[in-house]
């Protein structure tokens, strides 16, 4: 059997058995539904459910995996990584300021942003990543604005070549789609070059859609009746897709990146 439990609570209950029966030296119990406790560390299991409901046929497959990255994640977040090999390693990934609802937020390294998200940095490793805390920061002798600095050079030539799909509708408005899957796809949001790499192909200052971390789509600043299509869309994948980030539109400027309550 391949599948998982549809029910919620149902579903929190099989990821338990799972975890002990694969990891039978962690220390694991349910707080909630949705609210898993391992060795101390609450870990909200929505993304995971979410991720299940997408491919339910792989239930079991995407459970098991997603449960040895986190537990191999944990073990390396435990040993310290020297800043030379670190460095080109440190990426940024936009994530929603309910994050801190299961963090404690003096320990995570993070920039607080726009739109009721912050910047949370990460280390890229082959198989997984593994977040940066305030402490690995001091012990590296750095403050969270250099690690910004370095998270956003590396985001900006992670793919130095990024392709980018243009799609034109009925009433005029443009859509550039970047799809790598790999990750960071909303986090490219955080691009130095992303003003002058699209503002050309989309007529001037541009929305952003970063519903969820594996989408991104920067969006012509009209018509109205085409603006009104994509938020349709933008509000269905922040409702279903795995690591929700936000049903609001960026706003990019050449001065920069703002939130859409800001700007309105």
């Amino acid at each position: 059997m391949s599948q998982m439990p549809r029910e919620p609570e149902a579903f929190s209950e099989a990821v338990v058995r799972l975890l002990r029966t694969k990891f039978p030296e962690q220390h694991v119990e349910l707080a909630g539904v949705m609210d898993l406790v391992i060795e101390g560390r609450h870990l909200t299991l929505s993304n995971l459910f979410r991720m299940v409901q997408c491919a339910p046929s792989q239930g079991l497959e995407i459970v098991q995996d997603y449960l040895t990255r986190i537990v191999e994640g944990d073990v390396l977040a435990s040993a310290p990584m020297p800043l030379s090999i670190a460095r080109g390693r440190i990426m940024p990934r936009i994530q929603p300021n309910t994050l801190f609802e299961h963090l404690d937020r003096e320990q995570v390294a993070h920039t607080p942003w726009v739109n009721d998200t912050s910047i949370v940095y990460v280390i890229d490793l082959p198989q997984m990543t593994v977040s940066i805390t305030l402490e690995q920061v001091i012990q590296w002798g750095l403050d969270i604005c250099e690690i910004e600095e370095q998270a956003r050079r590396n985001i900006t030539s992670y793919v130095r070549s990024v392709e980018v799909k243009m799609v034109e509708s009925a009433e005029g408005g443009r859509v550039a789609i970047l799809s790598l899957q790999d990750g960071y796809d909303a986090a490219r949001l955080l691009m130095d070059s992303l003003y002058e790499k699209l503002a050309p192909r989309l007529r001037g200052d541009f929305y952003v859609a970063a519903p969820a971390r594996d989408i991104f789509l920067a969006i012509s600043a009209g018509p109205e009746d085409f603006l009104a299509r994509v938020q349709a869309r933008v509000d269905r994948d922040y409702q279903r897709l795995p690591y929700p980030i936000t049903n609001d539109l960026f706003v990019v400027t050449r001065d920069g990146v703002a939130g859409t309550a800001c700007a309105a």
